[in-house]
């Protein structure tokens, strides 16, 4: 009886470890904290850290960000036609064991460019013309005006024809059990707790060389640090007070990564509000001290932000930043018409001016910034407030804190946020000139023209804003010393995603 009650509470013990973390090192695994995820989705959601682990585009990129060969091998462009003939790799399969060919590519691009999908990424594809399938492994797009940025955007995930033919891309069960191209494959789902990955053996460019990795559901940023101290998490984005925390401590190495991710405050036109105080979004710009948030918030780590482009080649620095002024933000707000109440705050026409700033739920980097900028904004007369909203109401909200941002083309996240009704345009925003020069940006390979095109771009975001730019954030990921392969050069995109991208080198050592 002892002896059975010594191997009852063995087993308990052993148990006890495992749900600890502390069974990490001992196998093959690598547990990542995640954000929850209610599908898997390359085609409709872009931001997702796990779609490049299960789906592969026609295209990838490396380590700069340059782009390079994923299910093609090759490709042809026939400049007196707009035409990108794409030679796809042979005997790829998916992770079903059915062949991958060019009619899953069209079937993909065309479910994204379906308006009644209501895929934010479809203004990348808004220029295609035609899809021809040559053969099984050879396909051409016609687009109807030259794209200089199409490259980039067919790293999107292609997604197999044979499973979601006739499905609701919104609402298909296949999301929630993913079948793609890619290095890993879906093994489990336990909703809201974790999503298991297995190493696909069969993958076209080499099998991976960790087994398992975990996608361990920690939504919450303080919960996440607290988790890779106990060693639940071999690899998290932590904020910047966080990452800190970890610098000296043993087992553990903190890359600092530079990203093209931004912080602000977007401005929803769609919002009579601003239809009213447009013409008071500078002095909103102008009372934000975004050092001092840049310092506070995230400790130095990032860059105060006055546009889209700043880790882009197209960056323009002479465009207005919007420096920290309150006295010229009060001048523009006197100037409006706009008077102090006995509140202390400035009123026009006899309606206070003021707004909220909604943020994402689980944040908390995004919900100091807001909360700082909106103390800043109080000091100078604008009653100012932030709620945390279960669900974001982007057609009825005043403001949101906004990220956005991407290390590839130039095009990409500024055409389609910042275009007239465009798929990712949550702003409402629209501005007849700031829609022509992203359209003769993306319609050139001439550098010089396009520097110009972005610089008037730039000029006019800057007179007219759609946001007002906060900071740009680092990407702060702690990991286990035993991972190795992470390439820490490899500047970030929005949400710090791209850590992955050569995740068939990494090792786990120890």
């Amino acid at each position: 009886m002892k002896k059975y009650l010594c191997l009852v509470l063995a087993a308990i013990m052993v148990m006890g470890m495992a749900a600890c973390g502390q069974s990490q090192s001992s196998d093959n695994t690598l547990v990542y904290g995640s954000h929850d995820y209610t599908r898997i989705n390359p085609a409709m959601d872009e931001h997702g850290e796990i779609n490049i682990l299960i789906f592969n585009g026609l295209t990838a990129h490396d380590g700069d960000n340059q782009i390079i060969p994923g299910l093609a091998k090759k490709w042809d462009y026939d400049a007196a036609t707009n035409t990108y003939t794409f030679h796809l790799e042979e005997g790829v399969q998916w992770h079903d064991g059915e062949p991958f060919t060019a009619e899953d590519v069209k079937f993909t691009i065309e479910a994204i460019m379906n308006p009644e999908n209501g895929s934010e990424n479809a203004p990348n594809y808004e220029d295609v013309k035609s899809i021809t399938v040559v053969d099984d492994h050879t396909i051409a797009f016609q687009l109807a005006a030259p794209n200089v940025a199409f490259l980039d955007y067919m790293a999107i995930g292609i997604l197999p024809k044979h499973l979601l033919d006739g499905e609701d891309f919104q609402t298909s069960a296949f999301f929630r059990n993913p079948i793609g191209t890619g290095p890993y494959k879906l093994e489990s789902w336990d909703a809201g707790q974790a999503i298991t990955l297995v190493k696909n053996d069969d993958y076209f460019k080499g099998a991976p060389k960790i087994e398992h990795i975990i996608f361990k559901i920690v939504p919450d940023d303080n919960a996440k640090a607290l988790q890779m101290k106990s060693k639940e998490l071999d690899l998290a984005l932590l904020t910047p007070k966080d990452s800190e925390s970890f610098a000296e401590q043993d087992g553990y190495r903190v890359y600092n990564m530079k990203t093209s991710d931004y912080r602000g405050i977007l401005f929803n036109f769609a919002n009579p509000y601003w239809t009213q105080n447009r013409d008071i979004i500078p002095a909103i710009c102008y009372a934000i001290d975004r050092q001092t948030i840049l310092d506070t918030v995230v400790l130095g780590h990032g860059a105060a932000a006055y546009g889209p482009l700043q880790r882009n080649v197209y960056n323009n620095e002479n465009v207005e930043r919007y420096d920290y002024n309150p006295e010229k933000a009060v001048e523009i707000l006197q100037r409006a018409g706009c008077t102090k109440n006995a509140n202390g705050f400035y009123e026009r026409n006899g309606k206070e001016i003021g707004f909220v700033i909604s943020v994402g739920a689980g944040d908390q980097v995004r919900i100091d910034i807001a909360q700082a900028a909106a103390q800043q904004l109080n000091q100078i007369g604008i009653n100012c407030t932030v709620e945390v909203p279960e669900k974001v109401d982007w057609a009825g909200q005043m403001a949101y804190l906004i990220g956005w941002g991407s290390p590839f083309d130039a095009d990409d996240h500024t055409y389609k946020v910042f275009g007239t009704d465009k798929g990712a345009n949550y702003s409402a925003y629209s501005n007849a000139l700031v829609d022509q020069y992203l359209v003769e940006a993306r319609q050139t390979d001439d550098e010089k023209i396009r520097a110009e095109a972005y610089n008037r771009f730039q000029e006019e975001l800057a007179k007219d804003p759609a946001f007002a730019f906060i900071c740009y954030i680092d990407a702060d990921y702690v990991a286990s010393s035993r991972i190795h392969g992470i390439d820490p050069d490899t500047v970030m995109g929005h949400h710090g995603v791209g850590i992955f991208w050569n995740v068939n080198e990494w090792t786990l050592e120890g």
